[in-house]
């Protein structure tokens, strides 16, 4: 069975559309082809040259990277970066590079933060800090003996969820008028003359990565000519969407005791925390990676410990013993991410091997 790089970014973009990724990021198929048959693959945290030559070796030409090897734009390649003698080697190899990032990071169901919290089991509850402008309304008008095939037909394109809702519409009776000229072919009425017919007005939510699949699905499902439609941006937060979560534990414990709980589940070398408070931990908040920009949030939301990485000497002070801040290391929280890819992918294409780096790529070295 022949697989194509199309057929692997299209499953990744299922789990995490590209438009959920931060403005900052660079995400998506940065060398290669679409359309390149795919050999085996390497999933990898961080691309390095030796990770390179490790998919080399393992004969695969498509590399998924979770950190992108290029943020910023390039004018030149000349081989004066590490970033730059990869890009070289792959396209020299022919090796396709695809970077998922923040977008995988943002997501409720199969994200990095799934991972962390079913390894601490940590019941999670809703995102720490919500993304915003994500969520989009359509208004369509239909005629009566339409309505339930277009409202269907925008359910089943992903419209109409809410929350643990689903098939959610708000639906009202009206008139609207409309008169074709004498090019029109009018579904009903007659060209060129006024007319009055019978419709509803449907409007549902949709999250904004699925506008394309939204209107292809009401222009093929309504009767007229010419479909009246309007889209908005709205306010309203998806609570599942999102940086980081809030949850919590099984049991409550001391701060020492959760910290050592902590250490050995995920393995850390160390750890880095403010002055105890002295509660008892059992509302958690955690952001993999850097998520210095959580403090407050997790202080707002009276969390008893904040979770996260790449925090700096005056952050600590913000803890002002309300709650416990703790700083695991930024490649220790998300090195998780390789093998729920590898996991992911390996349930719609058995017949590819799948490999996670053997590479430590942590740039940080600690002396004990």
């Amino acid at each position: 069975m022949e697989i194509i790089v199309k057929d692997i970014t299209a499953k990744l973009e299922n789990l995490a559309p590209i438009e959920y990724a931060e403005s900052y990021d660079n995400v998506g198929l940065i060398v290669g082809s679409l359309h390149q048959k795919v050999k085996n693959i390497l999933i990898t945290l961080d691309l390095t040259e030796d990770v390179f030559y490790e998919s080399i070796n393992k004969k695969c030409n498509l590399i998924i990277s979770f950190h992108p090897i290029i943020f910023q734009s390039i004018k030149k390649i000349t081989g004066k970066t590490f970033s730059e003698r990869v890009i070289i080697s792959a396209l020299k190899h022919n090796v396709s590079i695809y970077i998922i990032h923040t977008n995988l990071d943002f997501i409720w169901d199969g994200g990095t933060s799934s991972v962390i919290s079913k390894l601490l089991r940590i019941k999670r509850e809703r995102v720490l800090i919500p993304k915003k402008g994500t969520i989009k309304k359509m208004i369509t008008y239909v005629p009566i003996s339409y309505a339930d095939k277009v409202r269907n037909s925008l359910f089943d394109a992903g419209a109409g969820n809410i929350s643990n809702y689903s098939h959610c519409s708000y639906n009202v009776d009206g008139f609207g008028s409309f008169m074709g000229n004498k090019g029109t072919k009018p579904f009903c009425g007659k060209k060129e003359v006024f007319h009055m017919e019978k419709e509803t007005c449907i409007s549902v939510l949709f999250p904004y990565d699925k506008l394309n699949i939204i209107k292809k699905a009401l222009f093929e499902n309504h009767p007229y000519e010419e479909v009246a439609y309007e889209i908005f941006n709205i306010e309203n937060i998806n609570p599942h969407l999102g940086i980081g979560f809030i949850g919590y534990i099984e049991e409550e414990m001391n701060e020492y005791d959760f910290l050592v709980f902590l250490k050995r589940k995920m393995n850390f070398p160390c750890i880095r925390y403010s002055p105890f408070t002295e509660k008892k931990i059992k509302k958690v908040a955690m952001i993999t990676g850097s998520g210095r920009l959580g403090i407050e949030a997790a202080i707002r939301e009276k969390v008893d410990v904040f979770i996260s990485s790449d925090l700096k000497y005056h952050d600590f002070f913000k803890s002002e013993k309300k709650i416990l801040i703790v700083d695991v290391g930024h490649y220790e929280c998300e090195k998780y991410s390789k093998n729920l890819l590898k996991s992911f992918l390996e349930k719609d294409f058995p017949f590819i091997y799948i490999y996670e780096s053997e590479i430590y790529t942590n740039p940080v070295k600690y002396f004990y």
